[in-house]
Formats: structure tokens, sequence, C-alpha cells
């Protein structure tokens, strides 16, 4: 079977000046759906480079990344935007949400880049997030907390096969980062495939599997 998010032998180099940096080294992963998978490792192991890559943010040097059995990976920018709308839901910690935009906006903007706005579904995610009485708020106005929620809410707007959070939890405390967690578990329970990259032993115990990586490459 193959699985939901796959990636093939991926290489990421970078340049400064006469030196080269060689953030991923041959890095390959499957994550089917309904599972969550943790990334873990130190600063500057690739963690965030390899994430980039399975968004399509960032192109591999070498190595192929495919969605649904759609290939993702050495694709136009254009054509790696609009599959990303339609199958990836990405969770930052900062940058999930437009400051000039309210919440509700937000996801059904995200909804529009998807193909789509369904205004039900836009307000039945944040009632189910909890957020349903602050979608005209604006991300300036939210606590720590209500900001993690409306992040994930934009990032699970189109229902993506595929969900990628870089330490969703970090800037959380205990109670919020248990609830958040509970959040990506369902989306998970709903079909989804996750990869969440953490430092958070928490976090990392709440996957299903966890990956860590040095130097680029896959350890465990």
């Amino acid at each position: 079977m193959t699985a939901t998010l796959e990636a093939q032998d991926l290489y990421r180099f970078y340049h400064a000046g006469e030196e080269e940096t060689l953030a991923l080294r041959g890095v390959s992963l499957g994550v089917e759906s309904g599972e969550i998978v943790a990334i873990t490792g130190p600063s500057g192991s690739g963690k965030s480079t390899l994430l980039a890559c399975l968004a399509g943010l960032d192109e591999p040097d070498g190595g192929l990344v495919h969605i649904d059995g759609q290939r993702l990976s050495h694709r136009s920018e254009g054509e790696r935007a609009a599959l990303r709308a339609r199958s990836i839901g990405v969770l930052f910690q900062t940058e999930n949400l437009l400051d000039h935009l309210s919440v509700r906006a937000n996801v059904t903007f995200a909804q529009r880049l998807g193909g789509g706005v369904d205004r039900d579904r836009a307000e039945q995610l944040l009632d189910d997030l909890g957020i349903g009485s602050r979608g005209d708020a604006l991300p300036r106005e939210l606590s720590g907390g209500e900001t993690a929620r409306a992040g994930l809410a934009v990032a699970l707007a189109n229902n993506p096969a595929v969900l990628l959070a870089d330490e969703p939890t970090g800037e959380l405390d205990r109670r919020n980062e248990v609830s958040v967690l509970d959040l990506i578990r369902r989306a998970a329970n709903r079909g989804a495939a996750v990869v969440i990259v953490t430092h958070s032993p928490t976090v990392a115990a709440h996957a299903d599997r966890q990956i860590r990586m040095a130097d680029g490459w896959v350890t465990t």
C-alpha cells in the first residue's frame, strides 16, 4: 500500500560562499492515513528543512515527495501551491494567521485557496476547536491558546490528507498543549497523515511513531 505521505531519498544542500551545508542526506519517510509521526532531534539536525520539503515550501535537491499518490516536488511553484492548498495543512507556531483578517476570515481565505468556501464547515470547525465565539477577533486579540487553535483551524480548513506541524505547542502552557494535541489526534482519526516536528517529550509521546534526526540523517 502506498503511504498518504511518501518521501524518497531527500537531499537538500545550502551554499554560503564556498561552504556547503548538507541539510538533508537521503531522508526517506512514509506516513499512513490516520498515523501521527513525531520528528525529533537537536536544533540544526534538518527537521524544519524536511518539513518544508514535505510541504512543498522548499524544493529538495534530490529525491521526491508524493502526497496521496501525486508528485509534489520538482514541479512549478504554482503547481506545488495548488496541491498544498488542496491536500496539505501546514501549522506553524506564529505564521498561520494573516494579521489583518479575523479568525473566521483566515479560515475562509484558506478554503478559497483550496478551491471553494464552505462557511458552514468553517463555523463548525471553529466550534469544534472551542473558539466559535472568537470568529470575529483579529489575531492580535487572541490568547496563546486561542492562537494555536485558530492556526490549527486554518491548517484543517480543507480537511487535508496531510497535516504538517512545526512545534505546534512551543509557546503553550501544559493545559493548552494537551488540548491542541487532542485536536491533532482528532484530525488523524478522521484520516489525516500527520507529521509533527518537536522538541517536546509530551508531543513525541503523543505520536504513534518517533523518528529521530541528526546531521541531516534519520538515525531511528
